[in-house]
């Protein structure tokens, strides 16, 4: 969460009930002088060999290919100059997924790099009303179906291949629903409180 910015400081669990107190004590609500009050409880996180934080470069050049048949690709050519189980297991999973999920989700990703939080979550709730739905596509049954019901862990993907998910396929996705009683998400109006909030981790 660091590394992606998601996060500013990393406090150990341990800290946190010091921190809470030494933020009760604030008689600011200045976010430098908060900030330099949670500085003193943060620290570096330990990071596991295993982590792919260690693998940020192999991530930004893999992951920022146009289209998720050149991500497989960038991956597959990894693999290539040297044995890596993070890829290898990424691979696995990529190539498990249902193609359609694929390709909504990278576009989503795409677009979120541009958008502010609201615009975000409308747009999710889009993609998860027609997913739900399922009359774009029933590859969400058939996944949960697969681990669930059969328990084989094989799901039949429709389209079953990448190339067969067309962009204007991936577009419905995006697209209001087409349902009388379907309404956009909608969000109360903002105040102009500022709320502080340190997450456990």
């Amino acid at each position: 969460m660091l590394a992606c910015g998601l996060a500013t400081h990393f406090v150990p669990s341990e800290r946190l009930s010091l921190l809470e107190e030494a933020l009760c004590k604030v008689d600011s609500s200045d976010p430098t002088i908060i900030s330099a009050v949670i500085d003193e409880y943060s620290q570096q996180p330990y990071m596991k060999e295993q982590s792919a934080y260690h693998r940020l470069n192999v991530i930004d050049r893999c992951f920022s290919r146009r289209t998720v048949e050149e991500i497989i690709s960038s991956l597959e050519k990894e693999t290539l100059n040297k044995k890596d189980d993070w890829i290898s297991a990424t691979l696995q999973s990529l190539k498990g997924a249902s193609p359609t999920s694929l390709k909504i989700s990278l576009r989503s990703i795409r677009q979120g790099r541009l958008q502010g939080v609201g615009q975000c979550l409308v747009r999710e709730y889009r993609m998860v009303c027609h997913v739900m739905q399922g009359k774009l596509s029933r590859d969400f049954f058939e996944g949960c179906g697969a681990i669930l019901l059969d328990k084989d862990k094989s799901p039949k993907w429709e389209p079953s291949k990448l190339e067969f998910v067309s962009d204007r396929m991936v577009d419905s996705y995006f697209s209001k629903v087409d349902d009388e009683g379907w309404e956009d998400l909608k969000f109360p109006a903002r105040s102009n409180l500022h709320v502080y909030g340190i997450a456990k981790l």
